[in-house]
């Protein structure tokens, strides 16, 4: 009997939401609001290209700086260990 109950009450509540309508994916805007249907591209100037690419030479850079200074950290480990072992 209970397990009847349940499935009624899942079942109005399906039924409900199904007559409600449609659910926004912004529920803040109104349902007669709608994105435009064109999408306009927006092509990066000379100046934010240039700058976009000396952002992502300079990450570049200091990334294998660390990864140089790490590898020659991790070869002065080796060789002292290797040398106290001596």
């Amino acid at each position: 009997m209970r397990k009847l109950t349940f499935a009624v009450a899942v079942a109005a509540a399906m039924g409900a939401a199904a007559l409600a309508g449609p659910a926004s994916a912004a529920p803040g805007i109104p349902a007669g609001v709608t994105a435009p249907d064109a999408v306009t591209h927006v092509q990066m100037t000379p100046m934010e290209r240039r700058m976009e690419r000396r952002a992502m030479r300079r990450h570049m850079e200091r990334r294998m700086e660390r990864r140089a200074v790490r590898r020659h950290m991790e070869r002065r480990m080796m060789r002292r260990h290797m040398m106290r072992n001596m």
